[in-house]
């Protein structure tokens, strides 16, 4: 999965961001597990889709107070 640019998530509808930012946290969980069990072997990827999360959170959040 490559890193999800802030520009990606502007150009989205509202409904379609809160959409990838549940499949992205499905993914984290799914990573996790594969953490604790030792079979994840890019450990860097948890900490990628953290932070995307986390930007598309943040532009979500600045949609709907723009919309206000």
């Amino acid at each position: 999965m490559a890193k999800a640019k802030a520009r990606e998530f502007r150009e989205m509808a509202a409904d379609a961001i809160a959409t990838k930012v549940k499949e992205m946290e499905a993914n984290l969980f799914d990573m996790r597990l594969q953490a604790s069990l030792g079979k994840l072997e890019n450990t860097a990827l948890l900490n990628t889709t953290r932070k995307d999360i986390a930007r598309a959170k943040t532009i979500l959040k600045q949609k709907e107070t723009a919309a206000k």
